[in-house]
């Protein structure tokens, strides 16, 4: 079975590695007792499932979640059970790879209007002519 990240993308269920890890804050005596809390490492520097374009856009946008070997490490605590933090994690990863996926829009250059040229001269002549008018300075 296979993460489905986009109708197109899907990661490979052996490129996830999930350990169970005992989770901090509140929760009594089970949080003592139980390793709810996954810890969720993807490989992206080196996936097969990912096109090359989408594994850098996804190690850009992982930011402090990326270690230095291009892992990305994905902390899920937020619930009491391993089922629902397992998914937590899973849905996290697939949102990221999912905006890794859309090819950012080329940006293209925009010159600016007569409009906006002659309304800057104007606002740059107003603002020298207040200068002017201020005192001469001649401090007798």
């Amino acid at each position: 079975m296979a993460l489905q990240c986009t109708p197109h993308l899907a990661i490979d269920e052996a490129e996830l590695d999930e350990t169970f890890v005992r989770a901090s804050g509140p929760g009594g005596q089970n949080v003592n007792k139980l390793s709810t809390a996954v810890q969720l490492r993807f490989d992206a520097r080196r996936s097969q499932s990912l096109p090359d374009a989408v594994a850098v856009r996804l190690m850009r946008l992982a930011g402090r979640r990326l270690t230095q070997d291009g892992v990305i490490v994905i902390m899920a605590q937020q619930f009491r059970t391993q089922d629902r933090n397992r998914a937590d994690a899973r849905e996290r990863l697939a949102a990221l790879v999912a905006e890794a996926a859309v090819p950012p829009k080329p940006r293209r250059a925009t010159r600016p209007t007569l409009a906006s040229k002659k309304r800057r001269l104007d606002d740059k002549s107003r603002r020298g002519a207040t200068k002017r008018l201020r005192g001469d300075g001649g401090g007798d």
